[in-house]
């Protein structure tokens, strides 16, 4: 153990870099992803309490879908890594062609399923009317960006996993600028643009309709495109990929490589789902203990989520550079590559849960001036430091056995550990109350929950990597070569 302790100093000195390099790119552009729906959800509150209730709703169908897609497709990323840190170029072009003929195929079913499917959803939801009209006109219009975004994807896990992080980042920039005027413009129309600008604009501007929430949708899809297919001509264009001519000579459709993407990555993605939908179940479930509570709930997970984009950022980093060190046939030093990545995000994880006490008043202060909403945000803060602790060991430890391409074994523990401890532990302590003789905890019961979930993905998580870690570096097991 001391010997491994020592051995994990040194390449300490040498990985730490490297993945925060990494990381933060990342960072920035997971921050200007969810800035797009920050912009969503300010531009349609200001137009109506419709068109907010309207994008909310169809937020919560598409974002989930999109996710999935998403996770999907980062099934190339340690591919693509592994293949680069083995210096097998050749094979690179080929795993790419069938991720894209993936993003392509789930992007057109996505788009599917939100132009055909959420009516009978939002009457099984009891969504009202005006409200149900408004988000199916929305989601129509999102339908259109999908396999845009699919696109944008394949091509960010590519590019993530021959260490070029950056593109991601500037592509999200720009699709955000795309979707902040695209927004204004689309949302309320010539009569609000006049508003901001005066009245010297063209008549055919100013006559131009306020759409509200199809307009917000248009907006998205644009800002889909825009990024997919400037991601297409960086990765067309760019002579940092080297040797790898990406664009040269189509790849047709080879079913065993899709399968083998396939096999990585919708694991992947029904973990991120899973995640996904448990805090959508547990809001749903809060949202009978009433608005106070609700709107604390809301605070403190949105504010804790804002930080939790470091954590994550670093387990994509980690994921590249455990497959990179694998490439090479370094298997012992993967290993230690890989607790490494622990070891910082643990103490970004500290770092987290102490900007958390110190600005915990006055952030929460940002978002309301309800001071029962504050006094209850408040009291979750405690539970919110507790929580970026598990959530940022179990997402490294995540990411660190994507590298080795171990991710059916996440796939199961996130269903036990987030819906069986997480949401059932939370439902229990919240609702029942603990062992049935006390009093029910509420919302702390259902953060308690989530904390109990987060930490049992983390230890099942960390065992999983402490014994195939071992496997591969001791060669009794043999990862599959692409």
């Amino acid at each position: 153990m001391a010997q491994f302790a020592s051995h994990l100093l040194a390449a300490s000195r040498k990985e730490t870099r490297p993945l925060i390099h990494l990381a933060l790119p990342i960072c920035g552009a997971q921050l200007a992803q969810a800035g797009m729906s920050v912009v969503d959800v300010m531009m349609t509150g200001r137009l109506s309490a419709t068109d907010l209730a309207a994008v909310s709703v169809g937020s919560s169908l598409w974002l989930p879908l999109m996710l999935f897609m998403t996770g999907t497709l980062m099934g190339l990323t340690p591919t693509v890594a592994q293949l680069l840190g083995g210096g097998r170029l050749a094979g690179i072009r080929p795993n790419v062609h069938q991720a894209l003929w993936v993003a392509l195929g789930l992007g057109i079913a996505a788009a599917g399923l939100l132009w055909y499917s959420v009516m009978p959803i939002f009457r099984l939801m009891g969504v009202p009317g005006e409200v149900a009209s408004g988000a199916a006109a929305y989601l129509s219009a999102v339908a259109f960006g999908m396999p845009g975004v699919a696109l944008f994807q394949a091509l960010r896990a590519f590019s993530d996993g021959v260490n070029h992080t950056r593109p991601a980042l500037w592509i999200s920039l720009i699709g955000l600028g795309v979707n902040i005027p695209s927004n204004f413009v689309l949302i309320h129309g010539g009569a609000g643009l006049s508003g901001l600008l005066g009245t010297w604009l063209p008549g055919w501007i100013q006559s131009l309709p306020a759409l509200g929430a199809l307009g917000c949708g248009i907006a998205t899809a644009l800002s889909m495109w825009v990024m997919g297919l400037a991601m297409s001509a960086y990765t067309h264009k760019s002579p940092v990929y080297g040797d790898i001519d990406l664009w040269r000579t189509p790849t047709p459709p080879r079913w065993r490589l899709i399968g083998e993407l396939l096999y990585v990555g919708v694991p992947i993605g029904v973990a991120i789902f899973v995640e996904v939908t448990l805090f959508t179940l547990i809001a749903l479930f809060i949202a009978s203990l009433g608005e106070v509570t609700v709107a604390a709930h809301q605070v403190a997970l949105n504010y804790t989520s804002i930080l939790f984009m470091l954590p994550l950022s670093l387990s994509m980093a980690l994921t590249v550079r455990v497959g990179n060190t694998l490439g090479q046939g370094r298997p012992e030093f993967a290993r230690l590559v890989a607790w490494n990545g622990i070891v910082i995000a643990l103490l970004v994880a500290g770092l987290n849960s102490l900007l958390l006490w110190l600005t915990a008043e006055p952030v929460i202060a940002l978002y309301t001036h309800d001071t029962a909403v504050q006094r209850l945000a408040l009291s979750l803060v405690i539970l919110a430091m507790i929580f970026q602790v598990s959530d940022s060991l179990q997402v490294n430890l995540a990411g660190a056995l994507r590298g080795y391409k171990d991710t059916r074994v996440i796939m199961l523990i996130t269903l036990v550990a987030y819906w069986l401890v997480g949401l059932g532990g939370g439902h229990w302590l919240g609702i029942r109350g603990p062992f049935g003789w006390a009093e029910p905890l509420g919302v702390h019961g259902y953060w308690i929950g989530l904390i109990a979930g987060l930490t049992v993905a983390a230890l099942l998580l960390g065992e999983r990597l402490r014994r195939i870690g071992k496997a591969v570096t001791d060669g009794r097991l043999e990862l599959p070569r692409d």
